[in-house]
């Protein structure tokens, strides 16, 4: 079973309402579940909704916390332990090492750094993680259809789908999880 689940995803407080709604649903999932978040401890965007809604539903929050987002006072207040680290490179692989499974959520650049580079290290044989990844109304359409032509045109050494799935609903997402 996937107890430690590590999310990437948008900090960001202006997306549309829907992303924010599915996120408040899977962290009280988790909850309910008795399941661990391992996140990256924003106090803000998907990242925040998810910590307080694991938290509000009995589930445990590890944070992987980088020193930045603590001088900007920019913490999460539901996290129940935090991993410090010194930067964003430590934080990603901190949530890495302490997941059973990778979902990804909608988000933005720091969301696909984090994802390309459980991706890579899946395709070289470092890693054998599941990345999960919720699309959400959608969100991650374009970027499967480029991991389609990647594969289209032979540039990928390992089959995506050997470790990539795509979750269109929460019912998908919760059974994927397993």
């Amino acid at each position: 079973m996937n107890n430690r689940i590590g999310i990437f995803c948008s900090s960001s407080d202006r997306m549309e309402q829907v992303f924010y709604d599915e996120a408040a649903r899977l962290g009280r999932w988790i909850g309910q579940q008795g399941r661990t978040l391992v996140y990256g401890g924003a106090g803000c965007g998907l990242m925040e909704v998810l910590a307080k809604s694991v938290h509000e539903a009995g589930g445990r929050v590890l944070g992987v916390v980088p020193q930045i987002l603590v001088e900007q006072g920019r913490v999460s207040r539901y996290i129940d332990e935090t991993i410090l680290t010194s930067d964003l490179n430590q934080r990603k692989q901190g949530i890495i090492d302490h997941s059973d499974v990778i979902l990804a959520l909608p988000g933005s650049v720091g969301t696909l750094d984090e994802v390309f580079t459980v991706l890579a290290a899946n395709t070289i044989g470092i890693y054998s993680k599941q990345v999960l990844f919720w699309n959400i109304d959608g969100f991650w359409d374009e970027l499967f259809a480029m991991f389609h032509a990647l594969e289209k045109r032979n540039v990928v050494n390992r089959p995506l789908a050997g470790f990539v799935r795509i979750a269109d609903t929460f019912d998908e997402v919760v059974r994927l999880i397993g």
